[in-house]
């Protein structure tokens, strides 16, 4: 069933993705920085953009300052995904999956808040990811050890009614859309 409703989603998402207005990009990014402030957040782990998600690189050049460090999710050879910092200047290179990560010097990073890729997202905040559980088991992994703030990103149109959830995936905090914040 999830594959069936990734497949529909990614479809959905192909299409509609050219739909996202400079106005949209500055309401999310407006949101971005209204959660960094008002939860203390000086670390933010964010993804690099692929497969039509939003691309949010443009709203982390807008909001980072000095006081604001930034990292990027890498997957390491024990398929553990991991976070290191970035700065936007600097280079990146391609993971197995094809997806732009920061080079291995870069120092790892635990984020205060993360934006999570989704493919959809339902009304209760779970989420529908690509079905290889990297944010999944992050998630998991650091959920009792430190509280992080998991944010998806989205389109609007990529709500579903209900998704359907197993054992091992992760809720997120709040689903930040183009329109709104799903709390």
């Amino acid at each position: 069933m999830k594959e069936k409703l990734r497949a529909n989603f990614l479809k959905i998402r192909k299409k509609k993705y050219f739909e996202l207005s400079v106005k949209n990009k500055i309401f999310i990014a407006k949101q971005i920085r209204k959660l960094c402030i008002k939860n203390k957040i000086n670390k933010l782990g964010f993804y690099y953009p692929v497969n039509y998600e939003i691309n949010i690189v443009s709203v982390i050049i807008r909001i980072q300052t000095k006081k604001l460090q930034t990292c990027l999710p890498v997957i390491e050879k024990n398929n553990n995904m991991s976070f290191k910092e970035w700065k936007i200047q600097e280079p990146l290179v391609v993971n197995k999956f094809g997806i732009l990560e920061p080079c291995n010097k870069n120092k790892k990073i635990k984020p205060q808040m993360i934006l999570v890729p989704l493919v959809a997202y339902d009304n209760i905040k779970n989420r529908l990811g690509y079905g290889k559980g990297f944010y999944d088991r992050f998630l998991n992994k650091i959920d009792d050890k430190k509280n992080i703030l998991s944010i998806g990103i989205a389109f609007s149109f990529q709500q579903a009614s209900k998704l359907p959830k197993e054992k091992h995936d992760k809720k997120l905090d709040f689903i930040l859309t183009e329109k709104s914040i799903v709390h």
